[in-house]
């Protein structure tokens, strides 16, 4: 199980970054500034993620980490600009940060979605370098003479 966590956080942040290119691209929303704060990072995660999984670097999850939790922020702010919009937001008139492009269910905007896959990608590696943690405990113990389940 533990193999394919990392290769769902790059499918995440594949399908991420293809989402906000198709949503600036094709529906023509312009983005505003702290979405383009959100795809600087969730931009970097695409190669970042993908290099680990290519090298199978079990590591991976610590350098997607800070991305994903600093994307998460910026996220869960803009989401609250969003939600309270007169607090005098400093984004660009032309691209307000406050505006809705996409309000799916009353609740689902583009900022919500980032920051779901914000947690998938965070979820995903802190599984993979607990999973590392756990091994490495079992292999300390094997070799001490004690089997994984203790003395």
């Amino acid at each position: 199980m533990r193999p394919v966590l990392l290769p769902l956080g790059l499918a995440i942040a594949a399908v991420a970054t293809a989402g906000s290119l198709y949503y600036s691209e094709v529906a023509g929303y312009p983005p505003c500034e702290m979405c383009w704060y959100q795809r600087i990072f969730m931009y970097s995660l695409v190669p970042v993620l993908a290099v680990a999984v290519a090298r199978r670097d079990r590591g991976g999850g610590w350098y997607a980490l800070p991305l994903a939790v600093a994307g998460l922020g910026l996220s869960v702010y803009h989401y609250q600009l969003q939600l309270l919009p007169d607090q005098g937001s400093t984004c660009d008139v032309s691209a307000p940060c406050t505006y809705q492009w996409v309000d799916s269910l009353g609740f689902i905007s583009i900022p919500f979605m980032a920051g779901c896959g914000f947690i998938g990608v965070a979820g995903l590696a802190v599984l993979s370098l607990r999973g590392r943690a756990d091994r490495r405990d079992d292999t300390a113990h094997t070799a001490r003479g004690r089997g994984p389940s203790g003395p």
